[in-house]
């Protein structure tokens, strides 16, 4: 999947560069070391600049539940019966203050 977003004006070291365009796309090492990139929509001979970015297995993408299998799942419902909860949106009010109020330990 290709997917083109336009960039404005960036720093490069301590040239500026303007109107870049940058094309995301997820791909998969075929073979150790090599990548092949095909289908891009620029001309034989033009400059292009490539920085990969390499996704670990433990921060990989999850797939993501529809909706349907959101409400199939288990997670919907799952405190009903808990007690000490009367009004959830202001418990998850109170814990959303919590949790922004923590302190972070250095």
């Amino acid at each position: 999947m290709l997917r083109k977003t336009s960039v404005g004006p960036l720093k490069k070291g301590i040239e500026e560069v303007s109107n870049m365009e940058a094309i995301r796309l997820h791909k998969v090492v075929d073979r150790a070391g090599e990548l092949v990139v095909k289908g891009l929509p620029y001309k034989k001979g033009q400059h292009v600049e490539l920085i990969l970015l390499i996704e670990h297995p433990a921060t990989a993408q999850q797939p993501h539940m529809t909706a349907q299998q959101l409400l199939n799942s288990e997670l919907i419902g799952l405190w009903k019966d808990r007690e000490g909860i009367e009004e959830s949106c202001i418990h998850a009010r109170q814990l959303r203050e919590q949790a922004q109020k923590r302190e972070v330990k250095k």
